[in-house]
């Protein structure tokens, strides 16, 4: 086996460990890893267990957000790579605040007080997809605008559940394309308006592995409509964001700052 194990361990959902361990995996593009999340580790009983299963298997690596520390006594007392979030950065934050930390929990993902708001902003997002009700765009912080297939629907949903953005989505049709300008329904509202665009290549390819062998999925159809659809981001200044190389997670923090 040529690859590493990596185990994501929390005592919560593991989302933010997860995405930490990414962050720093991706510094190594040359080796390969398999990532394995373990979540709701939250008792002495269930850490033991999970050490004992790790043990198991070779060539690991643990990344961790345990912040009781006595749930870490297992891994490192079976000899395991255990990086600890709350164990490295801790200790450096508790120096410079002159105060010492008080483990707790679950408190990153857990019901924070905007759920509500994030859950409306889903509800709203699945209601203005795909051009869904544009009479209700004046409701939305953001309105993402593009041809088919370039990533507006699973952003704005990100948005949404991540961020509590209301963000509508609206598709550019060939049919708006060979018109003079943008809809109507979106020229009253530009400063909300965000472009998404990607390489024509990339977007067939995606257009392919739904519509094999389409006249939609063509290489020569995808830069018409991305062509056309650049003329009008950039004769309202739209703000664009080339999805190309980019998760749907830099998409939307990319769109949050726009």
């Amino acid at each position: 086996m040529n690859g590493y194990s990596i185990f994501c361990v929390s005592d919560h959902t593991g989302v933010t460990v997860e995405s930490v361990a990414k962050s720093v995996l991706a510094q190594f593009p040359h080796l390969e890893f398999s990532l394995i999340t373990l979540p709701f580790v939250d008792s002495a009983e269930k850490a033991q267990a999970t050490a004992a299963r790790i043990a198991t298997a070779p060539r690991t690596l643990i990344f961790s957000t345990l912040t009781d520390p006595t749930l870490r006594l297992p891994f490192r007392q079976a000899g395991l790579s255990l990086f600890d979030v709350f164990d490295l950065i801790a200790p450096a934050v508790e120096s410079a605040l002159g105060q010492t930390a008080t483990p707790s929990g679950g408190h990153t993902h857990g019901m924070a007080s905007d759920y509500e708001a994030r859950m409306d902003a889903v509800n709203f997002a699945l209601n203005l997809d795909d051009g869904l009700n544009p009479e209700r765009l004046d409701q939305a912080d953001l309105i993402l605008v593009g041809v088919s297939r370039v990533g507006k629907t699973p952003t704005a949903l990100y948005l949404a559940l991540q961020y509590g953005l209301r963000a509508a989505n609206y598709p550019l049709t060939p049919d708006d394309l060979e018109q003079d300008d943008l809809p109507v329904c979106l020229k009253a509202h530009l400063p909300r308006l965000r472009g998404l665009t990607l390489s024509p290549e990339r977007l067939a390819a995606i257009r392919q592995a739904r519509y094999p062998d389409s006249r939609y999925a063509s290489l020569a159809q995808c830069r018409m409509e991305l062509s056309a659809a650049e003329v009008f981001f950039k004769r309202h200044a739209l703000p664009i964001v080339d999805t190309t190389r980019m998760s749907v997670e830099e998409i939307a923090a990319r769109l949050r700052l726009s």
